[in-house]
């Protein structure tokens, strides 16, 4: 198996942001009611994932550490963050308006996801090349974007079975999510 698939697989099912790691479970299970909200949502946390990741590599390779300023690393990755969002906003308000409404505020917790911030944070302390570092992005983007779509046909199927009172709503909801995350965990040994 080839390095960059190793990479891609690990972040993507054996080390999955939200059901192995638990990380970014606001979204998770904010915009997870159903699959298009959950699209849009997985799209566009992967668009910006992707993009900081490949801005802020090389401003902290060839910036931040040349002139020791590496303790502005935090900062200056949410800077990037909130302007990457900031440009998904508004390209959303233009060009799906419907989507753009049913976000809500959390369009704007994606600035705060700290899924995006740990995927900068990781592919910088693995020591990851530019390359290796934007597809490990992508990895950690589209286990973002499977879980989501995932709970979003769980919820989807829950809405049309009868299930017992006591387990309707956030119980219901949360054994959902604790069995695709042990799912998930059967995934610990396909690459070692």
């Amino acid at each position: 198996m080839s390095h960059f698939t190793e990479i891609f697989l690990k972040a993507f099912l054996i080390d999955n942001v939200v059901l192995i790691r638990f990380i970014a479970l606001c979204p998770f299970i904010g915009m997870s009611t159903d699959v298009k909200k959950s699209m849009g949502m997985g799209s566009a946390v992967a668009f910006v994932m992707v993009l900081a990741t490949a801005v802020t590599w090389p401003l902290y390779k060839f910036v931040l550490t040349p002139f020791h300023l590496e303790f502005l690393q935090i900062l200056t990755f949410i800077l990037v963050i909130a302007s990457l969002v900031q440009l998904v906003e508004f390209y959303l308000k233009k060009s799906a308006p419907a989507l753009y409404s049913s976000m809500g505020v959390y369009l704007a917790l994606i600035t705060t996801n700290c899924a995006i911030l740990a995927v900068t944070f990781d592919a910088l302390s693995n020591g990851y090349t530019l390359a290796e570092s934007i597809v490990f992005a992508v990895g950690v983007a589209a286990g973002f974007l499977l879980s989501m779509l995932l709970l979003a046909g769980i919820r989807e199927r829950i809405k049309t079975v009868e299930i017992p009172r006591f387990l309707k709503g956030t119980p219901i909801l949360f054994m959902s999510a604790a069995l695709l995350s042990l799912a998930f965990g059967g995934f610990a040994g396909l690459i070692k």
